[in-house]
């Protein structure tokens, strides 16, 4: 999972659900959902029971999805649920807690029926990251994250499932799934067990889609923009490019013969999914985005995030804890390495851009000092692994973004370790391979023996950093480790942001006439003197386009777009009198660190470490 924040992602693998083998040879548990049946925003699933041996049973629907590291309660957003027996009389159901429904005369139970009501529209309410979410749009989109509308009977985990789908004929569902029925109003899916199903997201929506091949590797990338800003077509090349790119610096890792990208962009005008980035599956990628975002950032923002979840293939749905193989939805007890699964998978979503000519080295330089600069400002002597064993709860949970930065400046440390000790010759995804090599996907690891085993694979040193810096609560002095590649600290320029200096925004909105002001009484940035704009002026026009409150967001979003010097022309008003201002935009400064190499009796190791 990666979650991104804007002037503002986790899986289901191939995870058992339990560890008891149940016959495949039974009868599949089958699921109804009906798209063409919404109410009040609401639509009706229908599932067949199992046989039941006992006068009780448990119907659940997930607490936790495995990897999104915090509780969801997707059963909150379920209504009505009633048991039924074979003559169609209703059973009795108690509801134990926010996911679970215990049944009273099992022996007899038929079938259970459910309302399931979506997460977009209602993100003001919880907290619910939008890649795991729902949304329920009748005739326009439907996002099935299988968690939110299909449970499992207590013990029944192991099952096979068959989930059919009635949808309207205008709307195509986009997954990497095979559709077993060939109507063009109904699609009927397979799944061995129930991890299966949650980890195939499906997305209806009226088709905007393309194809492409990487290798052997069949994609599809789906788009649901709802105010046809964006076409697929003109986002696949830029997706084709970075996936090759992966597939080369992955080499024989990967073996996944389909994958889908499943991208839901958010109108930000309405009530709609808020939480931007994205969550990983086997076989696909869950990503939202709002739909406001120029073209020019959402490319390389889908670039950095895609290939995050894509990099999960090799942890931890390839490599894994005992806690992730048999996770419990309904009591998920969290694996202590975080660090690996989402820091090792971050680190490789910039290595292999640098690896393969994507960014320059020294975008690559800056990347790692944003994210020493975002680990500052968390819990720098927390220990990772007590952070990741106790994620779901407080003072840990607010501690989980820095999985995307810590986390990943902890791989960067190992890799940097093992190319020194190898003299280049290996590297952290040399050591990822061995591990996929050692466990697979369904061979997971002990907590307590990962250090170890990681120690045997490669030199004593990376054993004492797990032990110091990871398990330990000592920071790490990044500088020291830059050092050895030959490279050291140093100061850049960086333009800030035209619309906020810090916390200190320079506009405000009139909530009542939805008037775009700038901020009275403070200093104004370079931008607004240069243009001799005052606070209380009153924005109504950029380069042609009017703004107000409900498209504040297009303005702020394509304002990170502009260049130095580059030709502006702003109305406006000031005291009632309309006014116009022509000029080039002029940016203010910050100073930030930065990294550079200066050892060149280092650059063939250096080259080994980003290029090898």
């Amino acid at each position: 999972m990666k979650k991104i924040t804007l002037a503002l992602a986790l899986l289901a693998s191939v995870w058992s659900f339990e560890a008891i083998a149940q016959s495949k040879a039974e009868n599949p548990i089958k699921v109804a959902i009906d798209l063409n049946g919404v109410k009040d925003d609401k639509v009706p699933v229908t599932v067949s029971a199992p046989k039941i041996s006992s006068d009780k049973i448990v119907y659940h629907i997930p607490k936790t999805v495995p990897g999104t590291y915090s509780t969801d309660n997707y059963g909150k957003y379920v209504d009505d649920l009633k048991a039924f027996d074979a003559k169609g009389k209703e059973l009795a159901v108690t509801k134990t807690d926010d996911n679970s429904w215990e049944i009273t005369g099992a022996k007899k139970l038929s079938k259970v029926t459910y309302w399931v009501n979506d997460t977009y529209d209602i993100e003001d309410q919880h907290d619910v990251f939008s890649p795991a979410g729902t949304n329920i749009d009748a005739g326009k989109n439907f996002m099935l994250n299988m968690h939110g509308f299909v449970g499992y009977f207590q013990d029944k985990g192991q099952l096979p499932y068959q989930v059919t789908i009635s949808h309207p004929a205008e709307l195509w569902g986009a997954t990497s799934l095979t559709d077993a029925d060939a109507a063009d109003t109904k699609d009927v899916f397979n799944y061995s067990r129930y991890f299966e199903v949650g980890d195939h997201p499906i997305m209806y929506s009226k088709p905007n889609y393309a194809t492409f091949k990487v290798d052997d590797m069949d994609i599809v990338l789906a788009i649901y923009s709802p105010n046809g800003t964006f076409d697929a077509k003109d986002i696949a090349p830029e997706m084709e490019k970075m996936m090759q790119a992966q597939k080369r610096f992955l080499g024989s890792v990967n073996s996944t013969k389909k994958y889908a990208i499943i991208l839901y962009l958010s109108d930000m005008m309405k009530p709609d999914a808020q939480g931007f980035g994205a969550l990983e599956h086997n076989t696909s990628t869950t990503v939202v985005f709002p739909e406001q975002m120029p073209k020019e950032q959402l490319l390389p923002a889908l670039v950095d995030t895609v290939s995050h979840e894509f990099f999960h293939i090799v942890t931890p749905l390839t490599i894994h804890a005992d806690q992730i193989q048999y996770f419990d939805y309904a009591a998920p007890k969290m694996s202590e390495h975080l660090w690996m699964y989402e820091g090792v998978t971050e680190y490789f979503a910039n290595l292999f851009q640098v690896n393969q000519g994507l960014i320059s080295e020294e975008d690559f330089y800056n990347r790692m000092a944003g994210k020493i600069k975002n680990a500052s400002r968390l819990n720098d002597t927390m220990s990772f692994t007590e952070m990741s064993a106790n994620v779901l709860t407080e003072p840990y949970k607010a501690q989980y973004l820095n999985v995307y930065e810590k986390g990943a400046l902890i791989g960067m440390c190992i890799d940097i370790i093992i190319r020194e000790k190898s003299n280049g010759e290996r590297g952290i995804l040399d050591l990822m391979k061995k591990l996929s090599k050692e466990y697979g996907m369904e061979k997971p690891f002990k907590d307590a023996d990962l250090f170890a085993k990681i120690t045997a694979f490669t030199y004593p040193e990376v054993g004492d950093f797990l032990n110091k810096y990871v398990r330990g609560t000592t920071p790490i002095n990044y500088d020291e480790f830059f050092a050895k590649m030959g490279v050291t600290k140093t100061t850049r320029q960086v333009p800030g942001n035209v619309f906020i200096k810090g916390q200190t925004p320079y506009v405000t909105v009139n909530p009542d006439t939805k008037e775009i002001i700038v901020m009275p009484g403070i200093e104004l940035g370079a931008f607004w003197t240069t243009l001799d704009l005052k606070g209380g002026d009153i924005i109504t026009e950029v380069n042609g386009k009017a703004y107000n409150l409900d498209n504040i967001y297009d303005l702020v979003m394509g304002s990170q777009q502009w260049k130095e010097d580059e030709a502006i022309t702003i109305k406006y008003k000031r005291d009632g009198k309309d006014m116009t201002t022509s000029g080039k935009v002029k940016l203010s400064y910050e100073e930030a660190t930065g990294y550079i190499a200066t050892d060149h009796s280092k650059d063939k190791l250096r080259d080994a470490w980003l290029k090898g």
